[in-house]
C-alpha cells in the first residue's frame, strides 16, 4: 500500500487501499488510455464479464463492469482527495490498471504520488479523476454498450456517498470533510465553471412500511445501476425503479440490499 494511504485503510478497511500502487506498472498492466481508445478491447473485456454474469445484455454488463472498475479506483483516490487534501495522478493518461480473468479492473498504478493541494475546492481535487478518467471512459461505454451514461455517473455518485459516510465514521474532524466534499460534488447541480455536474440527480425519498406497524422514510439511489436486469437477480434495496416504491405499492416491502458479484455498492 502506498504509505500515505496506511493510515486510512486499517485493519478490514485494508484491502480498499491495497487497489493502488505507486511505481512501475506490473507485467500485463494496461493503460487506462488504451482501454479507452482500443474498442476491440474495451468489447472484449465488457462481453467477458457478461459472461462471467451469465448475461448477453451488455448494459446491465457495462453497469457492472464499471462498478468493479470503481471499486478498485475510487477507495484510495477518494480518501486522499477528500482526507488528506492530496491528489493522486488520477487523469487516464496516468493510470494503468490491472484486470481479472473475468475482465474486471482489481488494481491500478501511478508513476507518482502526485502532490497536495491544500486549500483547493472538491472540484479541482476531483477534475482529474471525473473529466479526464471517468468522462471519457463512460462516453465510450455509452457507445459501445448502449448503457445510458447517467447511469455510469450513477455508480459513481453512489460510491462516492457510502465513502463519505464511511469517512464520516472515522472522526469528527473526517466527518467535516467528507460532507464538505458531499456537498459539492454531488448536490449541486452546476460545477462552479457552469457547466452540468454530472454527478447530480435530485435525491427521491419514499415512506414504506416499517417493522413496528408504522413507517420509515428511504432515500432511493439517485439512478438504477440495471442489476435487476442480470439473471436471477432483482431490484436492491433502494432502487429508484422498484415498483414496490411506486405510490400505489408502498405496502410492499422493498427486498433487502446485498452485495453480489456485480459489486455495485449500496
Amino acid at each position: 500500500m502506498i504509505a500515505l494511504l496506511e493510515p486510512i485503510f486499517q485493519g478490514d478497511w485494508r484491502p480498499y487501499g491495497d487497489t493502488l500502487s505507486c511505481g512501475s506498472a506490473p507485467e500485463g498492466a494496461v493503460a487506462v488510455t488504451r482501454l479507452i481508445a482500443d474498442d476491440a478491447l474495451l468489447d472484449m473485456l465488457v462481453r467477458r464479464h457478461a459472461a462471467h454474469l451469465d448475461t448477453d445484455d451488455m448494459r446491465p454488463a457495462a453497469s457492472a463492469w464499471s462498478n468493479a472498475y470503481l471499486e478498485a479506483l475510487l477507495p484510495p483516490v477518494a480518501a486522499a482527495a477528500t482526507l488528506l487534501g492530496h491528489v493522486f495522478p488520477a487523469a487516464a493518461a496516468d493510470m494503468a490498471l490491472t484486470l481479472d480473468e473475468h475482465g474486471a479492473a482489481v488494481a491500478f498504478h501511478v508513476a507518482g504520488e502526485g502532490a497536495a493541494l491544500p486549500g483547493a475546492d472538491a472540484h479541482r481535487r476531483y477534475h482529474a479523476l471525473l473529466t479526464e478518467h471517468l468522462a471519457p471512459l463512460f462516453a465510450r461505454l455509452a457507445r459501445r454498450c448502449r448503457v445510458p451514461e447517467k447511469i455510469l455517473w450513477g455508480n459513481v455518485a453512489r460510491f462516492l456517498d457510502n465513502l463519505f459516510r464511511e469517512a464520516g465514521e472515522l472522526s469528527e474532524a473526517a466527518g467535516k470533510l467528507a460532507a464538505r466534499d458531499g456537498a459539492a460534488l454531488l448536490e449541486q447541480p452546476l460545477r462552479p465553471d457552469g457547466g452540468r455536474n454530472p454527478l447530480y440527480t435530485r435525491a427521491r425519498t419514499v415512506l414504506v412500511p416499517a417493522e413496528d406497524g408504522g413507517e420509515r422514510q428511504v432515500t432511493l439511489h439517485r439512478q438504477c445501476c440495471l442489476y435487476y436486469l442480470l439473471p436471477g437477480e432483482g431490484y436492491c434495496g433502494r432502487c429508484p425503479l422498484d415498483p414496490a416504491y411506486l405510490p400505489s405499492k408502498t405496502s410492499k416491502p422493498p427486498q433487502p440490499f446485498k452485495i453480489s458479484k456485480t459489486r455495485r455498492a449500496d
